[in-house]
């Protein structure tokens, strides 16, 4: 009986193991942009020698720098972030074409967002998955053009901030698909660069929290803009209201401000990149984005809607209007 019951184990043990039915098929991942700490902090979590479950027989096994030489940003850390992503054993290619040969996805964490259009297109019209890291673009008109050639091509893409993932933020959403939230101020900082439009930069994380908070349905919104503070405060269809607070002075720091039904509570949010790399993995295996077209291009209509508020002295500005105005 036991000569029998050891055959039947290695019988049972041998048709998993050569089925795969215990084990996902290896996923060879690309990077394009290597001028983001994003781009390390990624590899060192899906290349680690003892990775977590969510990334087994996942490997970025190539990566392409690009780099924009009129970007300081980019171009004072390109370099060392390169050296940094060989190191770890990741093949450095010459060209988009190239990388496409060697990958099964890809992730773009080109700091630029004026660059994501074009770096996006060769992927997608490869029928490649890709993670655009934010900003999606550094327009609506470019975001539009990006999620047009998805649905083109068939192939899924998706776009976030980091701190869309991070668990404060998710619990938050859930509290918020349950009804029990009625408004909300999500801070963040908010450096403003000359090539892009003033919360393109890095308010797009205070903004993304906004809204993985409140939930998409957002379809008005006011600035107000002084010096060392960015508010812009947003008019849900069904009645709620949301403010971003973006910081340029003062302590700074990542947070929300919750009105709940039932209690008024202020929510640190701890800042950290796990969460986000087992979403983009799982949807490079499922091909079903997490976070749809239609809600990243609200966040964007809201950023450049901020915009036009901006330049209007505060007057309330619709996100159907730039979105109608947005070619």
């Amino acid at each position: 009986m036991k000569i029998l019951f050891n055959a039947a184990v290695c019988f049972v043990l041998g048709t998993l193991i050569a089925g795969g039915a215990s084990a996902a098929e290896p996923l060879k991942i690309g990077l394009i942009g290597l001028d983001s700490s994003h781009a390390v902090a990624f590899s060192k979590l899906i290349n680690a020698a003892n990775p977590r479950p969510e990334f087994a027989d996942a490997t970025i096994v190539a990566a392409f720098p690009g780099g924009s030489p009129d970007l300081p940003t980019s171009a004072d850390r390109i370099e060392g972030f390169t050296k940094q992503i060989s190191a770890m054993g990741i093949e450095i290619v010459p060209s988009i074409d190239v990388l496409l040969k060697k990958v099964d996805a890809v992730i773009m964490n080109s700091v630029d967002g004026r660059v994501h259009l074009s770096q996006a297109k060769p992927v997608l019209e490869a029928g490649l998955p890709l993670f655009v890291d934010k900003p999606v673009t550094a327009s609506l008109a470019d975001a539009k053009e990006l999620f047009a050639i998805s649905k083109k091509t068939g192939t899924p893409v998706f776009s976030c901030s980091t701190l869309r993932y991070c668990a404060e933020v998710q619990t938050l959403s859930k509290e918020n698909a349950a009804g029990n939230i009625v408004g909300c101020v999500a801070y963040s900082p908010c450096k403003l660069d000359p090539t892009h439009p003033d919360f393109f930069w890095y308010g797009v994380h205070g903004v993304e929290t906004l809204f993985t908070v409140m939930g998409p349905g957002c379809v008005s919104v006011e600035r107000t803009q002084a010096d060392g503070v960015e508010v812009a405060t947003g008019v849900w269809k069904d009645g709620r209201v949301g403010t971003f607070r973006g910081i340029r002075d003062g302590s700074a720091g990542y947070g929300v401000l919750v009105f709940g039904k039932k209690k008024i509570e202020l929510v640190p949010i701890r800042a950290g990149y796990d969460h986000l790399v087992a979403e983009i993995v799982q949807f490079f295996r499922t091909k079903k984005a997490p976070v749809s077209p239609e809600e990243t291009l609200e966040i964007v209509a809201f950023m450049t809607a901020a915009d036009v508020s901006r330049d209007a002295d505060g007057k309330s500005v619709t996100l159907e209007s730039v979105m109608q105005s947005s070619k």
